[in-house]
């Protein structure tokens, strides 16, 4: 996997280039303090995987994210927390705050690598998954694993197969992020995945062996759509 970090810090580069040299399956290819230069390599030696800085000052990491083909992967990495949400809209690979360690960094290549082996004609996960702030970090939601939401005043729980997060938004703002073909609202307090309902009864259904209400008034519009 072609490899190029790009931050104007040097210190940075010596961190990314150490933690890449580690790694068997990653072809490190070199560093750059200019965003502008990196953006004529990427293209002329087809990199497939950046790690890129977001602050810089000739062309920032978001403004080059922007440029560079949608095939190439990009992970972010910075100092600053709230840059994070930015970085995502853009489908970013991964996020890395700094300092990195190695653990997270070998995390974020081998999500790269596996999306780089991904067979051409599958549905590029990016396009499958959302990022949300739980506490102080941001957690990546796997759209094909949430099981169902709950709200809770400002807040919303997501269950997945295997995990649970606790993000703040409304149910009705996080419902309106959701595939409208996928997902499908049967309370006040309820949004639930339509391919994952084992059984419906009159006031409730069941995902996974959990007991989810079932409002009269949202019980047609459920029926509706799994009559489609």
């Amino acid at each position: 996997m072609k490899t190029i970090a790009v931050d104007d810090e040097p210190v940075a580069l010596e961190i990314i280039s150490n933690h890449a040299k580690k790694i068997p399956f990653v072809e490190f290819k070199g560093t750059f303090l200019s965003a502008s230069e990196a953006l004529k390599y990427v293209v002329d030696e087809q990199i497939q995987l950046v790690f890129l800085d977001i602050e810089m000052p000739d062309l920032s990491g978001l403004e080059f994210a922007k440029l560079v083909d949608h095939r190439v992967q990009i992970v972010f990495t910075t100092a600053y927390s709230e840059h994070a949400i930015s970085g995502f809209e853009l489908a970013a690979t991964d996020y890395l705050l700094k300092p990195i360690n190695f653990n997270r960094f070998l995390q974020a290549c081998n999500l790269a690598n596996n999306r780089l082996t991904k067979p051409l004609n599958e549905t590029p996960i990016r396009n499958n998954e959302l990022f949300v702030k739980d506490g102080y970090q941001w957690v990546r939601i796997s759209i094909d694993e949430l099981l169902y939401v709950e709200g809770q005043d400002n807040y919303v729980s997501l269950y997945e197969s295997q995990k649970h997060t606790m993000t703040r938004s409304t149910l009705s703002e996080f419902f309106s992020k959701l595939p409208a073909e996928e997902f499908v609202r049967v309370h006040k307090s309820y949004v639930v995945a339509i391919s994952k309902i084992d059984k419906i009864e009159r006031h409730q259904l069941f995902i996974a062996g959990i007991k989810i209400p079932l409002s009269p008034s949202y019980r047609e519009s459920l029926i509706n759509v799994l009559n489609k």
